[in-house]
């Protein structure tokens, strides 16, 4: 066979094995993207023990007047500042972290009325000596450096009820509802904000004279404070 003849049949021959390719279907190999996993966010550590010490104004209280059962008089609407020391210990849990804390506290808190009774001028006043509460906190890091929390607890107060000269001091135990943020500035130190909520029920103080009333030094608290935890 002739050269020429010999090259036309095998040019001919890859023509028709190149047309037998595309008419069965040339498939493109596939190449799947790399899949990208996001590193998670790393945990701070909350656990172990702490204590500090906080500042805060009380306000908002409800005690109305009524001596020997007659209806409202007045209201003596306790308030003023205290500063107070606590210490506690959290467990952790991932996010969450919770745990007992015990805290005293007192200031100057208190509140005077004078209302009239029995055709005379009478003067009331009410004062919160000092309290002592054990809570319950539960936490959630919302970021390494930051923890919102609520807390719930019993709460003991000693307290002073006056109507003119004549003084009655009193104890009386209750709960504590509340809401906080800490910020960590550093691994062992902490700023916080609270408020709480205390109630102690109703208590029946009798005067010298006979007189009598119900005392109710339910009221709320707002702090700022330091933790030193370790």
């Amino acid at each position: 066979m002739p050269f020429t003849k010999t090259l036309t049949a095998s040019a001919a021959a890859i023509v028709a094995m190149a047309g037998a390719s595309f008419a069965g279907g040339f498939v493109a190999p596939v190449t799947e993207p790399p899949v990208i996993v996001a590193p998670e966010a790393p945990v701070a550590n909350w656990a172990g023990g702490y204590v500090g010490g906080s500042v805060g104004y009380a306000f908002g209280g409800d005690d109305e007047i009524g001596l020997n059962d007659s209806s409202a008089l007045g209201q003596v609407d306790v308030k003023g500042v205290n500063a107070g020391l606590h210490a506690g210990y959290r467990w952790q849990r991932n996010n969450w972290v919770f745990g007992p804390e015990l805290w005293v506290e007192g200031g100057s808190v208190d509140a005077t009325d004078t209302v009239t009774f029995a055709g005379a001028s009478r003067e009331v006043a009410s004062e919160v000596n000092y309290l002592v509460g054990l809570q319950l906190k539960t936490g959630y890091i919302v970021n390494p450096q930051t923890m919102v929390y609520g807390t719930a607890g019993f709460v003991r107060g000693d307290f002073d009820y006056s109507l003119d000269d004549d003084t009655q001091g009193y104890s009386d135990n209750g709960y504590s509802l509340g809401l906080g943020v800490e910020r960590k500035l550093r691994e062992n130190l902490a700023l916080f904000a609270e408020w709480q909520y205390r109630n102690f029920g109703k208590t029946d103080i009798t005067f010298g004279d006979g007189t009598t009333t119900r005392a109710t030094p339910e009221h709320h608290n707002i702090k700022v404070g330091v933790n030193f935890s370790f």
